[in-house]
């Protein structure tokens, strides 16, 4: 339902056998669309990648926050989304004026396009030295089966992700969501043989979500009522760039650099790769900048 917010909802279900997240990003794939020109194919498989990050940045903390880098053999090359614990999620893809033919299913190709040899990274900025970082193989470019390998391989947390984005015929896009369950320790077989026939019983999410349904009836499709929510938070896009985060990067360049700069062009643009917002240096700034680049006399 375009206009209506973005939110995650997350919880258990099943006596605590299960944890459980979904999310409707219609608002954010949307945004991601108009600022990177998108089409439709290229919305479809940016737009899941930044839906799994919304909910794999509600399982962090804090200010801890995440990278997911795709990196398919497909023709949109790598798809980047950045995600943190407070619901904040940015994202690009290399090329976004992809387009293919419809699948065999009728549905679009994000398979095709991303590619179905490659990798995908994920880097977990948790307030260490070090940054936790996990790699899978792509098993299928659809990416929800994707990052289900990913948890059961890298997280040792057997999952299952769905993911969904669907846009008109013009490439708006009209609905966007999913939700992950997780499986922790000691569930039943019982209880396990009912999860995996309760998703193989569910309608496609893309038709559920455009039929209105929310999170909480999403994950009600898939679990049944039998769960606890424990809280709801908003999913918004968010960049961090800003001109002054970007004259300290060109400050960073060093006086030789901002001086060939100056010389060959007469100014500096620099375009955000996450929100396409253009920073444009003047000359009079760049040599501003320049000043600020030389070496300090030692006293």
């Amino acid at each position: 339902m375009p206009g209506t917010h973005d939110y995650l909802v997350r919880g258990t279900a099943w006596n605590g056998q299960l944890r459980v997240f979904a999310v409707r990003t219609t608002v954010l794939v949307e945004e991601l669309r108009g600022r990177h020109n998108t089409m439709p194919t290229t919305t479809a498989a940016l737009g899941r990648t930044a839906t799994a990050g919304a909910m794999m940045g509600a399982m962090l903390k804090g200010k801890e926050k995440l990278t997911i880098q795709v990196k398919g053999d497909g023709p949109v090359g790598s798809i980047v989304v950045d995600a943190n614990a407070e619901g904040h999620v940015r994202g690009y893809v290399d090329n976004p004026q992809v387009q293919l033919p419809a699948n065999e299913l009728g549905k679009l190709d994000v398979a095709g396009a991303v590619g179905r040899e490659g990798y995908i990274h994920i880097i977990k900025d948790l307030g260490l030295k070090e940054p936790y970082r996990g790699s899978i193989p792509i098993v299928s470019g659809e990416l929800a089966e994707d990052f289900t390998y990913y948890f059961a391989k890298s997280e040792q947390t057997p999952s299952v992700v769905g993911l969904s984005v669907l846009v008109d015929e013009y490439g708006t896009v009209i609905s966007a969501g999913g939700f992950i369950v997780q499986v922790l320790p000691g569930i039943s077989d019982e209880d396990l043989s009912r999860l995996e026939q309760a998703i193989s019983a569910l309608p496609p999410i893309s038709s559920l979500l455009s039929q209105g349904e929310t999170p909480e009836s999403l994950l009600r499709s898939v679990v049944g009522d039998d769960m606890q929510l424990m809280d709801e938070m908003n999913i918004a896009f968010e960049c961090l760039c800003s001109k002054e985060r970007v004259e300290r990067t060109l400050i960073s360049l060093g006086e030789h650099e901002i001086k060939r700069l100056i010389e060959e062009d007469g100014e500096a643009e620099v375009v955000c790769h996450f929100c396409n917002e253009t920073y444009t240096f003047d000359r009079s700034q760049m040599e501003m900048l320049l000043a600020q680049a030389k070496p300090k006399p030692i006293q």
